[in-house]
């Protein structure tokens, strides 16, 4: 005689997760990254905006990390960041920027205002594209190899200040406490890392730039903009000594 099963009451209320032993927790974005770099710095400051954690790989460039054929696989070009997404990978800042955007709509870095958007998208490619690849680091050492530190100091500072003249133009009636209003957008992305890196590294008077220095003041007040400052990532030297 065939025996009945018996029911079992706590089976079925057993959670789906705890019931299959075979489904695995999705894993964490990979964000390849090097301390100093601004390009990466946006990237860190869209996660963090986002609510998103991720993997920290480190990049070193000044050991040549992004020369390595791991790396390259990556990004043929050889430059941070690369963000990895289980099987999507994105290089190229404004990319992933625009990648986690649309994946991840929390927090969104666009506004709906298309006159407002417009003028971000001209704000992060003047950075970009205008002043950013001018004081990159393999261009800024060419420079010195052909003229000479002080001609390298020169030519950053000039291409700083093109750009950050234009964006006070650009900027001059759409600012509210940040860039394009009162709410984080994408220009803020761009324009908090690269006015700190004018100020530390190649010493601007941000004094000749008043409204992307109180700007500058207000991204320093913002938790997700702090917490991806250079000095507070894992390859910065401070925080590698033993």
């Amino acid at each position: 005689m065939l025996r009945r099963r018996r029911w079992i009451p706590w089976l079925r209320r057993l959670p789906l997760k705890e019931a299959n032993s075979e489904e695995r927790e999705k894993p964490k974005l990979k964000l390849y990254s090097y301390w100093m770099s601004s390009c990466a710095w946006r990237v860190r400051i869209a996660l963090n905006l986002k609510g998103l954690d991720y993997e920290y790989k480190t990049v070193n460039l000044l050991k040549g990390d992004h020369f390595s054929d791991e790396f390259q696989k990556l990004n043929p070009l050889g430059y941070v960041p690369v963000l990895v997404d289980e099987d999507i990978v994105t290089a190229d800042s404004f990319a992933i920027i625009m990648y986690l955007e649309e994946k991840y709509p929390q927090h969104s870095l666009l506004p709906q205002n298309l006159q407002k958007r417009a003028i971000n998208y001209q704000a992060a490619n003047i950075v970009a594209s205008n002043i950013q690849p001018f004081q990159n680091l393999a261009v800024a050492k060419y420079i010195e190899e052909k003229l000479g530190s002080d001609e390298r100091l020169s030519w950053v500072q000039h291409h700083i200040k093109k750009g950050f003249a234009a964006l006070e133009k650009l900027l001059a009636e759409h600012t509210g406490k940040y860039a394009t209003g009162d709410e984080v957008a994408l220009a803020d992305l761009f324009l908090a890392p690269q006015i700190a890196g004018a100020v530390k590294r190649f010493n601007i008077n941000m004094a000749e730039f008043p409204l992307l220095e109180k700007l500058n003041g207000a991204y320093s007040e913002l938790p997700a903009f702090q917490s991806a400052e250079p000095g507070k990532q894992p390859d910065a030297p401070d925080n590698t000594k033993s």
